[in-house]
């Protein structure tokens, strides 16, 4: 069955159907990832997004239970050239197709992806809709340029109540702005005790977990509006060490007097260069952001550059100078993509090992 891919400015792709057949329109942004599908329609940084897939086939592994990194993907639609019917994989259940019928999420194929790199490359990120051909062309597109994108999209992917991840290691509070699994794992591998917390909560609710250290999760949307977390972090960060990922960073970066703005184009896949500016290291990074701060700004904040991309010099890690706090625009976690960063975790490790040794020299010598 054709399906049409209709985009803000005018432009329609045509092809055939797969998922589920239903109509929608979102935010399309593309990702260059050649693996990790299931982690990518998973991610709750997608929310309200179609996701455009670069790789020129996709579903060849299936859906298996482990790669999740949300119960229940919350992205708008997908779209690629071309869908494997069959997979192949020990571990695999449902077929990308069956999966996406079973979450009612729809998707176009045999679509010509690169003349739509090429337009979102040059215009930006911009609304689309996938529709039936049988539908109105015209009402479809005054439905596509009359839909409001949503706002608070952390709202919709918060945990609305707190929960716990028990370890034995570093009370660790998570501010869940979309948290990936994969984040909570590499927590778990290092023994920490996890508490997820609302993003909406209250600096004197985090305090009095006494936590050794807080996490920022990843999230979507525009970190501009989320007033309320940055007047927590603005709080919390003075007694206790703190670490940022993704949005997390950009709430990290606001609360210390920088700016944040939309890209044209963002940043979405597993191949993104870059560099360690103490050391001149590079690593490959995953991402998936449409914000990123504005270096300019660094200039008149508490926070110094320890990160920057090697394309286009775009801010992806920062320290600040007088608290012990730090963050980073990359998923240093992956899911999917490269794990050259993992360590990051390990010096959040470290981090909250040495203020717990200085609060405890402190009350000795008290």
């Amino acid at each position: 069955m054709k399906r049409l891919l209709i985009l803000e400015d005018g432009t329609v792709f045509e092809g055939t159907t797969f998922g589920a057949e239903i109509t929608v329109a979102g935010e399309i942004v593309m990702t260059s990832s050649m693996t990790g599908y299931q982690e990518i329609i998973t991610d709750p940084s997608y929310h309200g997004q179609i996701i455009a897939f670069t790789n020129p086939s996709i579903g060849n592994t299936g859906v298996n239970r482990d790669d999740y990194e949300s119960i229940a993907p919350i992205c708008k639609g997908i779209v690629v050239q071309e869908v494997s019917e069959y997979f192949n994989g020990r571990r695999e259940s449902l077929t990308l197709d069956q999966y996406l019928k079973h979450q009612g999420i729809p998707g176009i194929k045999n679509v010509d992806m690169r003349m739509l790199r090429r337009k979102l490359r040059e215009k930006g990120t911009m609304k689309a809709s996938i529709v039936n051909p049988d539908d109105e062309f015209q009402h479809s597109y005054d439905q596509l340029r009359a839909t409001v994108l949503p706002g608070n999209q952390v709202a919709s992917v918060s945990t609305m109540k707190a929960y716990p991840s028990p370890g034995t290691g570093m009370i660790v509070v998570v501010i869940d702005m979309g948290v990936k699994h994969s984040i909570l794992r590499e927590l778990s591998k290092r023994k920490c005790n996890v508490i997820v917390l609302p993003y909406n909560v209250e600096a004197k609710q985090v305090l009095a977990l006494q936590p050794d250290g807080i996490l920022l999760s990843n999230g979507p949307g525009n970190p501009n509006l989320l007033n309320g977390t940055i007047e927590m972090v603005r709080e919390v960060e003075k007694k206790v060490p703190l670490f940022g990922i993704g949005l997390g960073h950009q709430i990290f970066c606001l609360a210390n007097g920088a700016k944040v703005r939309k890209m044209l184009d963002g940043h979405h896949g597993s191949n993104y260069p870059v560099e360690e500016v103490a050391t001149g290291r590079v690593w490959s990074t995953a991402q998936n952001h449409n914000y990123v701060v504005e270096k300019t700004s660094l200039a008149g904040s508490d926070l110094i550059l320890t990160y920057s991309e090697l394309n286009d010099r775009s801010v992806e890690g920062v320290q600040h100078k007088k608290v012990p706090g730090f963050s980073v625009q990359f998923e240093p976690e992956a899911a999917p993509g490269p794990q050259e960063s993992l360590e990051i975790f390990d010096a959040f490790i470290e981090l909250m090992d040495a203020e717990k040794e200085k609060r405890n020299v402190l009350r000795e010598n008290a």
